[in-house]
């Protein structure tokens, strides 16, 4: 099974989902985030540093917004 049909899950469940929620790796409450390549809603692609340079608040979502 691929990424994309291991993420793609038909139902809400621990067992399903159990595997993503795994933050430990998140930096730490005040530390930024390190800068990255995003891909834009029109498919170009952008850096999270360009984003705060333009913009007073950010929010990146990681996931599916269904």
């Amino acid at each position: 099974m691929d990424l994309t049909q291991a993420y793609n899950y038909d139902s809400f469940v621990a067992e399903k989902v159990g595997r993503w929620l795994n933050f430990t790796a998140s930096p730490a409450l005040g530390v930024p985030a390190p800068d990255f390549v995003l891909q834009t809603l029109d498919g170009g692609v952008t850096r999270l540093s360009t984003v705060w340079r333009s913009a007073t608040y950010t929010i990146v979502e990681f996931g599916s917004l269904t």
